[in-house]
């Protein structure tokens, strides 16, 4: 069933900063049947320069007059994670589809009442877990499906990063370690792409089970968690992150070990990846990514809005997402 009436997914966007410049706007403009028609951004002079390099032809500093301009039949919010909530009512309260950034929101009760508003508007809800649509991690969800590692046993997540210099002295600037803002610091912003990639591979966490701290009190936020949980599956994680460790300790890394074999990739790198089996050594898998990363799973969107496809990305498997975390820092 069509999620528009319109022929043509014609994109309005609330917010348009860093992560609209290569990650996902322009994408909107490459996809076929997807034009992107207006922007919004409290600064006029930012919107403005924003909307004369990209070629947009509308420019908005007030969001509710781009949610109500006839034209834009689709609104893409990408804020911070505090306005995700309001603005995700205001566009189902106008009946127009919503497509929002990641995390979905703050906490997972926030993502409850977005869902709730959608679901009463009877308009569709995405979130910009895109990783779902990349194609190194579907040739490993195939891979896993296939049993190519066997009967898969568990999973571990080990990130860690270096406190950024510039982190301190730019601190009111940042507000991925403003709780008030983001909900938490880093783990909120990155980890939600793993656990959510995750959740793609297996299926929902059941039960989770975490500890966190704020080791280097450098900002407000936590800056370590630790945690183990359960898919619906019956398949065991673990995942350790730390933000202030030391640079000879920096990893990316998800093992996945199977009873024949096992898969080793990075969330943030390239798109490659190991595959251990039978052999003594592992055949490295390696697929170009897209210039612009969302391109995939904004595609998927604009099919499932004009009823010739599905995305993978949806509210309830994005609210998942926050419910593990809330529970991985020993909110619930």
């Amino acid at each position: 069933m069509k999620k528009i009436e319109d022929s043509e997914v014609r994109w309005g966007i609330l917010g348009v900063g860093n992560v609209c410049e290569v990650k996902s706007a322009p994408a909107m403009q490459i996809v076929p049947h997807s034009k992107l028609v207006a922007v919004m951004r409290r600064s006029e002079e930012k919107v403005r320069d924003y909307a004369l390099r990209h070629g947009v032809q509308k420019w908005y500093t007030d969001a509710q007059a781009l949610v109500e301009d006839p034209e834009v039949n689709a609104i893409y919010i990408a804020t911070p994670p505090h306005m995700h909530l309001p603005l995700t009512k205001m566009v189902a309260g106008a009946g127009k589809p919503v497509y929002v950034e990641k995390p979905m929101a703050r906490n997972y009760a926030e993502c409850v009442e977005m869902i709730a508003a959608c679901e009463k508007a009877h308009v569709p809800l995405y979130v910009a877990y895109y990783r779902r649509a990349l194609p190194h991690f579907l040739k490993i969800k195939g891979l896993l499906d296939r049993g190519s590692i066997g009967e898969v046993r568990s999973v571990h997540i080990n990130l860690k990063q270096v406190l950024k210099p510039d982190l301190i002295v730019h601190l009111e600037n940042n507000w991925r370690v403003d709780p008030e803002i983001a909900g938490g610091g880093y783990f909120f912003d990155l980890a939600s792409h793993q656990l959510d990639l995750l959740d793609f591979f297996f299926g929902p966490v059941i039960s989770a089970k975490g500890f966190s701290a704020n080791q280097a009190k450098a900002y407000a936020a936590e800056d370590i968690v630790t945690g183990s949980f359960v898919f619906q599956n019956g398949v065991l994680g673990t995942g350790n992150w730390c933000f202030t460790t030391s640079r000879h300790s920096e990893v990316d890394e998800i093992l996945i070990y199977g009873n024949k074999g096992m898969i080793r990739f990075e969330t943030f790198g390239k798109g490659a990846f190991e595959l251990w089996d039978e052999g003594d050594s592992p055949t490295i898998h390696e697929l170009e990514l897209p210039k612009h990363i969302q391109q995939p799973l904004i595609s998927s969107i604009v099919s499932d809005l004009l009823g010739t496809g599905n995305c993978p990305s949806t509210g309830h498997s994005a609210a998942r997402t926050n419910l593990v975390m809330d529970r991985l820092v020993g909110r619930d």
